[in-house]
């Protein structure tokens, strides 16, 4: 989905890159990964096991794919000169903090998928090559399954849908993100950071957000994440504090509203 519109958003501003994915490539495959990374000195690591539910039973997996797969990157790149842009997530957070996450506060992963993200980030660090980690939260875009597209589904099924109030967090276009991670190719810098839309929203606010700009026949209801009990623990508090990023930014990072709206529209 994000390594889509980065492709797009590349080829766009008229940079030469090229984009690798399954089933012709597999990045827990060693050959292919050194392969791709001796010919290059900047990549884009989006590759990811991100069925949060599934993790739970599938966590070698998760941990092939979001860890070891990237620590293995990590070492190539070492040996190869090249800087590495790696995406994480805001599961490596337990979701209890009353504030917006800051890349200096501790990760706490409460399943097994934000423990096989944060393990990814460790051992790229722990490879030495230079890089930077990108954590990003409650994406959406054309190119994959989302909040957004699962909620469009269910509205055009039902009269009557139920959408979590407790967790809260910032919507996040794609082509938002990605536009940011092109900005950032030409200082390549190194470190932790936070991207995420400004604002801050619940799913319910969210979803009645998308149903009145979808102009969607359905009755939103709120509820608890405790009420739906998932194989995964989610974490509440999404929120991200995202100055250092901005910092970095020649503009101010958009509102979640205007990206949401503009692809609720090409939908």
């Amino acid at each position: 989905m994000l390594g889509s519109d980065i492709v797009r958003e590349c080829r766009q501003r008229g940079l030469s890159v090229d984009g690798f994915d399954l089933p012709e490539f597999d990045i827990t495959r060693a050959e292919q990964l050194e392969k791709i990374v001796r010919t290059t000195g900047t990549i884009i690591n989006c590759a990811a096991y991100t069925n949060v539910d599934g993790a739970q039973s599938e966590s070698e997996l998760a941990y092939r794919v979001n860890a070891e797969a990237v620590g293995r990157l990590g070492t190539l790149a070492k040996q190869a000169g090249a800087w590495v842009l790696h995406i994480s997530t805001d599961f490596v957070f337990d979701g209890t903090l009353d504030r917006p996450y800051k890349e200096t506060d501790e990760p706490n992963p409460i399943n097994e998928y934000g423990r096989t993200k944060l393990a990814g980030e460790q051992l790229l660090g722990e490879s030495g090559c230079r890089h930077c980690v990108i954590r990003v939260e409650w994406t959406y875009g054309k190119a994959g399954n989302n909040f957004v597209k699962k909620l469009i589904e269910r509205a055009k099924k039902s009269k009557s849908i139920n959408v979590v109030a407790d967790q809260i967090g910032s919507p996040t276009a794609t082509t938002e993100a990605a536009s940011t991670i092109c900005d950032l190719l030409a200082v390549e810098p190194e470190g932790l950071f936070h991207f995420a839309s400004a604002g801050y929203v619940s799913r319910y606010e969210m979803a009645e957000f998308i149903v009145e700009r979808a102009k969607l026949d359905v009755k939103v209801c709120p509820c608890k994440t405790s009420d739906y009990p998932s194989p995964a623990a989610r974490p509440l508090n999404s929120r991200f504090d995202c100055s250092k990023i901005q910092a970095l930014l020649a503009g101010p990072i958009k509102r979640w509203e205007e990206p949401l709206e503009r692809f609720l529209r090409q939908l």
